[in-house]
């Protein structure tokens, strides 16, 4: 094993609160496709254990004892492959200790509290409290990034960068969704990308201000905002980008929200400092975006009442982002002791914590015309007297705006690592 792993290892041995407990940490295995077919969803191990292995071993466990010391107390159980996986799969032997054996390395430390991380191996017996502490501690410590983790991450943003500079070549009224992404997704591959790192967005038109939806036969017309959530994925660590552009020629309204996105999004980078608190940079990035909307004539108000009447929602219901790197929202969610913030608005913040060195954030705020929340009478009664109503009926298919950068947190001023990828309408 690299000294990369013995390190990490060693630094989650002592942050973890096992006290006397068994750690088993499971790989997991594969899932079967519903038709029957003999195939399988493609196989990814459980992101707890990747992270202390780096393997993506098919039923494999990692087992620790805190009495064998934080290095040699770790133990790597891999299952034998079967001839037929050699032939079918193509699968090769992983390096460890035969998996049956692990029934005897647990049975020669009997009576010990056991403590599943991971996919849960077998029946194993585990206290649910124990699990949580355990899971909680192990989630904070992944989330300031390692050297090797951060050089993974510059890959995948530098395949990212390569396929958007091609999309924007391709991009034009009359091109479709589809192509824009086959041409973006051929590019991660052709810069060393294993996989993309999620579901690639590409929505043109109306289809902008759908937040997940899925790239489709729609030919992009002249005037649409076109935009793009992509990711390219190298050995498990990704990038996660977003771009809006308008094909052809933007009409005033479009530039004008653009850069009210671009500017509270170029406001919240800045804001990305170590102790900094991710929720409060959230709230202050709505006021941001609310005070535009007012400029603009789409709502009225104070902007931070506004923001404290939480309607700033009916136009950036999301969050301001996540933690990236070991697959999408790594390691996001809430600091150690803090429960979730009830506010309904605030049902999307992936993230509750105050901002490390060494971590890695998305900051991707945006502002769109979603009908399904500007049409709903419950929203119109509650919010009458916030927003311009004829104003905004005019704007319903105009879509959306959102613009994301990957933020290195450092000890000074935030690093952009996807500063390479233009910005602009």
């Amino acid at each position: 094993m690299s000294h990369r792993l013995d390190d990490r290892r060693a630094r989650v041995a002592a942050a973890l609160p096992l006290h006397d407990a068994l750690l088993v940490v499971g790989a997991g295995g594969p899932v079967p496709l519903p038709e029957g077919s003999d195939q399988t969803y493609p196989f990814r191990a459980h992101a707890e254990y990747f992270y202390l292995t780096g393997e993506e071993t098919i039923g494999g466990v990692l087992a620790f004892d805190p009495r064998d010391g934080p290095v040699a107390g770790w133990v790597s159980f891999v299952p034998q492959v079967t001839e037929s996986e050699r032939y079918w799969e193509g699968r090769t032997q992983r390096a460890g200790t035969p998996i049956e054996r692990l029934t005897d390395w647990l049975s020669a430390r009997a009576g010990r509290n056991i403590v599943n991380l991971g996919a849960p191996w077998r029946d194993l017996s585990s206290d649910a409290a124990a699990v949580g502490r355990v899971r909680e501690a192990l989630t904070q410590a992944r989330r300031s990034k390692d050297g090797a983790e951060l050089a993974l991450i510059r890959r995948a943003v530098a395949a990212t960068a390569a396929g958007y500079a091609r999309l924007r070549e391709e991009l034009r009224p009359g091109v479709s969704e589809r192509r824009l992404q086959i041409e973006l997704e051929a590019e991660f591959f052709r810069h060393g990308a294993t996989r993309t790192g999620y579901g690639t967005i590409v929505g043109s038109g109306p289809n902008s201000a759908v937040l997940h939806v899925e790239p489709s036969a729609r030919a992009v017309r002249d005037g649409d905002f076109v935009l793009v959530d992509a990711g390219a994925e190298i050995d498990r660590y990704m990038a996660d980008v977003t771009r809006t552009y308008v094909a052809g020629t933007p009409a005033d309204f479009q530039r004008d929200l653009y850069q009210v996105v671009l500017g509270a999004q170029e406001r919240a980078i800045q804001r990305c400092r170590a102790g900094a608190e991710w929720k409060e940079i959230h709230l202050q990035t709505a006021v941001d975006l609310v005070a535009g909307l007012v400029a603009l004539g789409v709502m009225r108000g104070n902007p931070t009442a506004l923001v404290e009447r939480e309607a700033h929602a009916l136009f950036f219901p999301h969050g301001l982002g996540h933690m990236v790197g070991l697959g999408v929202r790594d390691a996001s969610g809430l600091h150690p002791g803090r429960t979730r913030d009830p506010r309904p608005s605030l049902r999307s913040l992936r993230m509750d914590l105050p901002l490390a060195a060494g971590q890695v954030v998305t900051v991707e705020p945006g502002l769109y015309f979603i009908p399904e929340l500007l049409r709903e009478p419950g929203r119109r009664e509650r919010f009458h007297d916030c927003v311009h109503w004829e104003r905004v009926d005019a704007l319903i298919g105009l879509g959306g705006v959102r613009i994301e950068d990957n933020v290195l947190v450092t000890d000074g001023a935030p690093d952009v690592l996807t500063a390479g990828i233009p910005k602009g309408l």
